[in-house]
């Protein structure tokens, strides 16, 4: 199973994000990384592909299991990890299902669509996001076909393959460049709270009353520097903020001489959101989280198995409810489009969308240390560049 062209593979398709991690940003060393991906996907039988498969998934999300911990659950972090290595195992086995050019071409394409339980951060194309290639679908497509074609003709046709492999890829480079719009930074003095705080200091009440002091802190030191606007991560007030009442008149006070979007919980008729609030002109607006974390914020399973889930593993927690449509703010006469963690790295909190400007707030302390961050900047890296927008992130690491 775990061949050497297996690992090799896994490892072209896995580089970006380490590269990244480490700050390696050569540009021809990682086109040709992935490009020599996708070329060894083609020549890869179905037990190298499952090894491929098995090992992408552990080198990709391997953190997913850090959360675990948090719920006095590390047991089951072994199992986590071979399930996710087998889940991606067999989506990569089916490439070779069939000995069929096309096939193999169209299955590798719907790859790229394939969300295993509403989990969408395995993009195939994301391995060219720094490359010289861009990352939309049809760029992929073309690089799919490119490739399949130097493989039935290169015997054939060596020279002539390789020249028109290179051609094409030329090609697809000088459309990524000039395909690319640059969206200037809103017009407004904006400071971002990044935190440290690690998740199991967070909710401890113990630690509550000096994280309400830091941030009303940073609120004023953000007055004081003439700043417009300051942006928190998600959940950076760790309590329902709707229930606390002086909190609440505090930062209402602040916002007359700054508005301030900051993340936090809500509370409804026994109903809790995960969300953003905007004080603002001594105002409120809050916008609830539209696309939840699967498995981490809910379940996406049938009702009962949810039920179970919950009760057995989560001391009989309900899952978050969520909002109906995605929220656009109005600051100071720029629109933002709200996006709350993993669902600004969903195509649904971009729909209808009415401005460039995306404030996505996160709190990825949940999978820290780890490369967790990274894959999601550069997953933002991808959303940006397909829709056109300027992300701002803020985030708890």
């Amino acid at each position: 199973m775990f061949k050497t062209k297996s690992i090799l593979t896994a490892i072209l398709l896995s580089s970006f994000i380490y590269f990244e991690y480490f700050n390696y940003s050569y540009k021809i060393v990682t086109t040709i990384f992935a490009l020599y991906a996708v070329y060894l996907l083609f020549t890869l039988n179905s037990k190298q592909l499952f090894g491929t498969g098995f090992m992408i998934g552990i080198f990709w999300f391997w953190w997913l299991s850090y959360s675990f911990i948090y719920y006095e659950l590390s047991y089951l972090i072994p199992i986590v990890l071979i399930g996710i290595g087998l889940l991606y195992g067999i989506l990569f086995y089916f490439i070779n299902l069939l000995n069929n050019i096309f096939y193999k071409i169209g299955y590798i394409f719907l790859l790229s669509f394939i969300e295993p339980f509403g989990f969408n951060w395995f993009k195939i194309e994301l391995p060219f996001i720094n490359t010289l290639i861009g990352t939309s679908k049809i760029e992929f497509l073309i690089v799919l076909i490119a490739t399949s074609i130097l493989i039935k003709y290169l015997n054939l046709y060596y020279k002539r393959s390789i020249v028109s492999y290179t051609f094409i890829i030329i090609l697809l480079s000088f459309y990524n460049f000039y395909n690319t719009n640059t969206i200037n930074e809103p017009n407004l003095k904006i400071y971002k709270y990044q935190t440290n705080i690690s998740q199991n200091e967070k909710w401890k009440l113990i630690n509550k009353e000096k994280i309400i002091f830091d941030n009303f802190k940073t609120i004023q030191n953000a007055i004081d520097n003439k700043y417009q606007l300051i942006i928190f991560p998600e959940t950076a007030f760790p309590l329902v903020l709707n229930y606390q009442n002086e909190l609440y008149s505090k930062l209402l006070e602040k916002s007359k001489y700054i508005s301030i979007v900051v993340g936090s919980l809500y509370a409804k008729d026994g109903l809790y959101y995960n969300s953003t609030y905007l004080f603002q002109n001594s105002g409120v607006e809050v916008a609830h989280k539209v696309v939840l974390v699967p498995f981490g914020e809910a379940v996406p399973l049938p009702q009962k198995i949810t039920n179970w889930i919950n009760d057995t593993f989560y001391n009989g927690a309900k899952d978050y409810e969520t909002a109906k449509e995605p929220t656009t703010f109005d600051i100071k006469g720029t629109k933002f489009r709200n996006a709350i963690c993993y669902e600004a790295t969903t195509d649904e909190i971009y729909k209808k969308l009415d401005t460039p400007y995306v404030i996505a707030t996160s709190n990825n302390a949940w999978f820290t240390p780890s490369h967790q961050p990274t894959l999601q900047k550069l997953l933002f890296k991808y959303y940006a560049k397909k829709y056109n927008l300027y992300i701002l992130n803020v985030s708890n690491e």
